[in-house]
């Protein structure tokens, strides 16, 4: 499976992800959503989004970041809050 096949994953993440060094499903889940945010956030879109967050989560989880529990929302934004 491609990255891009995961939900909440298009091809323009997927080429973010690639960039950071993160090609496969099992790189993205075993780094994890915030590590994943992070490289991202730092080597390739310094304005990476709270939506990026949600969505590498949902990918993580395999289901549409709209379905996140409203505590792991508030624990993304709280992290993300952090880095502003």
């Amino acid at each position: 499976m491609k990255i891009s096949e995961m939900k909440n994953i298009g091809v323009v993440n997927e080429e973010k992800l690639a960039q950071v060094g993160i090609n496969t499903p099992d790189e993205l889940r075993e780094l994890g959503t915030e590590q994943a945010f992070l490289k991202i956030r730092h080597l390739v879109d310094e304005g990476t989004c709270l939506h990026l967050l949600y969505g590498l989560e949902g990918a993580i989880l395999d289901i549409p970041k709209r379905e996140l529990s409203e505590r792991r929302k508030s624990e993304l934004r709280n992290f993300f809050r952090q880095l502003n």
